[in-house]
């Protein structure tokens, strides 16, 4: 047989298993036989590399690291989608709908994947890029990351010249608990969520370690093709799966109110589902109905997803355990029996406080109903009190420090217990740890395990040990070695120059943090000038409080605190402020940032902000001016949609700062 023809009929082969196994779920060959034919294919390729061609199926292992992603400009919008929270919204949609075309239109609801949109193009049947949706406008482009995806098809059969499809990439349930395990193993920070894991692996410049992450991607719109012979959704839906996509899961309802069945059906079976989902889609059919709709600037006015309500599940209370956080506070968590909430499994939740203990009446062995606050922290909401077992007890917190036998006291202004030893072991790794952490001196190379090492070999008591550190005596630690030292000790020597801001922060003064120390530090030359301030002028600076005030004389009047900031000086740290405002454009003016951005980091554009002298707040209000959103923007976004305050994408925001 010819060479060419060989191939070419290898990786037709290929690519109908692939078909079978990840859109039809009905593989008819073995792992290990499919395994046979890629290495064929591999072996004939390596023979003749001229014929590799960007759709075989062998590029899903990844091709050579990028330097960066470029951007690219979207033919079609990649919007985002208005969110309802209740039926009576829901229902309310529906009314529009009736009220623009009589009653007379169909719906598809499907489940909405939580992980991270992509447009996918076509060129004859050959996927030719793809890109993130960045701000819908602009997106990324990661295309030889999405070529290592298992389940995208890199060649298509009856395509029409040109084709642009809409996907969400995801790393499937099983995929992150088997990565998690594996990163445990080797003693490496636990990925978050399967969301955060799949967008993480698709921006790796390497396209090696996206394919070492097995991740997925399901299609959910078809959002330009050359023929244009559609007239539903349900047919592009059709049309793709017959491609070879994997497409979304979907049922279609004549009436707004038949809808419900599905989403509550969604929502009972989410757990059931192989990928976390964050809501139901509510989409109209119709095509010409679509455009009849249009968009707001930001979503189509034809559909919404349906955002189900904080997930909640029951787990059994083993233990209640206390952690010492860097200002000496005692902080009560429950161990309870490992158990999937919300996309990940969860295994501790905190208790916040004794007050909060006793108004559950919490109890070791109790069995107790978990929801993630904010979707993020896993709190306890109730003590099931039908099953609790005999013989349980009150919890008290401990009178003397877990860490270091010390008494504990209540602060005068709270419920919070502290340690009232300043040599706290606990306190003594939190502080360095926080000293040396991004929004702090960002120290990179000094996380927890290597300041645990530092202080347990007794070479530094206070964060101005760092620098006085011998290089060859950090190389000795375990595993650290000569390379990995000398990395350590030249970011130690860069972070000299942080600045006053970043310092103050670094100190961890109580209701210092980033945001107060750049306002002193965009008010004071530098640190002897704020040493020497009194209340009266500490509490003149906006945002600067009587309470605030407080803590910061204190501080500077501390014995320890005096002599840690002299041996700062003598190494050499600046204690000059850095802090310059440009001008005062955004004088008087709240931002609220929500969403992924694409542009900037959250610090990154924070800073452009208060340089111009705004403020940047982590809540919508009626004094907001504007909410900067990026991709996958939530309820903030909604509620200033709610109360009419400006909504800027990226684009608009590099304008306002040019």
């Amino acid at each position: 047989m010819d060479i060419q023809k060989e191939i070419i009929a290898l990786r037709r082969e290929l690519e109908k298993h692939n078909r079978l196994y990840y859109v039809e779920d009905a593989p008819v060959i073995s792992d290990f036989e499919y395994d046979m034919l890629m290495q064929k294919l591999k072996a004939l390729e390596a023979e003749h590399p001229e014929l590799i061609t960007p759709d075989s199926p062998t590029q899903k292992v990844g091709g050579a690291a990028l330097s960066k992603f470029e951007p690219v400009r979207h033919q079609v919008p990649l919007e985002s989608l208005t969110d309802v929270f209740s039926y009576d919204e829901l229902f309310a949609f529906g009314e529009r709908m009736d009220a623009a075309f009589g009653g007379h239109q169909k719906y598809s609801v499907e489940p909405k994947i939580d992980g991270l949109s992509m447009s996918l193009e076509y060129e004859n049947g050959v996927f030719v890029r793809g890109a993130t949706r960045g701000d819908g406008i602009t997106g990324e482009n990661v295309t030889e990351n999405l070529r290592t995806v298992r389940s995208l098809p890199l060649h298509i059969e009856n395509a029409p010249e040109r084709l642009i499809v809409r996907g969400e990439v995801y790393m499937s349930k099983a995929v992150f608990e088997e990565l998690n395990a594996q990163r445990e193993l080797k003693g490496e920070p636990l990925l978050a969520n399967p969301r955060n894991a799949a967008a993480g692996s698709m921006r790796q410049l390497d396209p090696k370690v996206a394919a070492s992450r097995k991740l997925d991607i399901i299609c959910f719109n078809m959002q330009y093709s050359s023929d244009n012979k559609y007239v539903s959704h349900i047919q592009t839906l059709d049309a793709m799966r017959e491609m070879g996509f994997p497409v979304v899961p979907y049922k279609c309802y004549k009436n707004i109110r038949d809808c419900v069945e599905r989403i509550q059906w969604l929502g009972e079976n989410r757990e059931e589902l192989p990928y976390d989902m964050d809501g139901a889609v509510i989409k109209l059919d119709s095509l010409s109905q679509r455009i009849a709709m249009g968009s707001t600037a930001k979503a189509p006015r034809w559909a919404v997803a349906f955002k189900y309500p904080p997930e909640k599940k029951e787990s059994r209370v083993l233990d209640i355990v206390v952690q010492v956080g860097r200002t000496g506070v005692l902080t009560p968590k429950a161990i309870v029996e490992p158990v999937r909430l919300a996309g990940t499994t969860v295994s501790a939740a905190t208790l916040h406080n004794q007050d909060n203990i006793d108004r559950l009446d919490l109890r070791i062995g109790d069995t107790v109903l978990l929801q993630k606050a904010g979707e993020i922290i896993p709190e306890v909401l109730s003590v099931n009190l039908s099953k609790r077992p005999e013989g349980t007890v009150p919890y008290v917190m401990p009178a003397y420090c877990p860490e270091c036998g010390s008494p504990v006291i209540r602060d005068e202004d709270g419920a919070a217990l502290r340690c009232t030893s300043p040599e706290c072991p606990a306190q003594r790794l939190r502080n360095i740890a926080h000293f040396a952490s991004r929004e702090a001196m960002d120290i990179e190379g000094l996380g927890i395990s290597v300041c645990e090492s530092l202080i347990n070999s007794g070479m530094v008591k206070d964060a101005s040990d760092l620098y006085y550190l011998d290089a060859q005596a950090v190389a000795a630690l375990e595993r650290m070695g000569d390379k990995s030292a000398a990395n350590l000790m030249r970011s130690i020597e860069n972070s000299k120059e942080a600045g006053l801001a970043r310092l103050l922060c670094a100190f961890g003064i109580r209701q210092v943090g980033q945001k107060a120390a750049k306002v002193l530090a965009s008010h004071f030359a530098d640190l002897d000038s704020l040493m020497a301030a009194g209340e009266e002028e500490l509490t003149a600076i906006p945002d600067i409080g009587g309470i605030t005030a407080g803590f910061i004389i204190n501080w500077f009047s501390n014995p320890q605190s005096k002599d840690l900031i002299e041996k700062l000086r003598r190494a050499g740290v600046s204690f000059i402020s850095k802090e310059e405002k440009k001008d005062d454009r955004f004088s008087g003016m709240s931002f609220v940032l929500t969403g992924t951005l694409s542009r900037f980091t959250r610090d990154e554009a924070s800073a452009i902000i208060e340089s111009f002298g705004g403020k940047t707040s982590s809540s919508v209000s009626k004094k907001t001016s504007c909410v900067l959103a990026g991709e996958n923007a939530g309820s903030k976004l909604t509620k200033a949609e709610s109360l009419g305050i400006k909504i800027i994408s990226e684009e608009d925001f590099e304008e306002m700062i040019k």
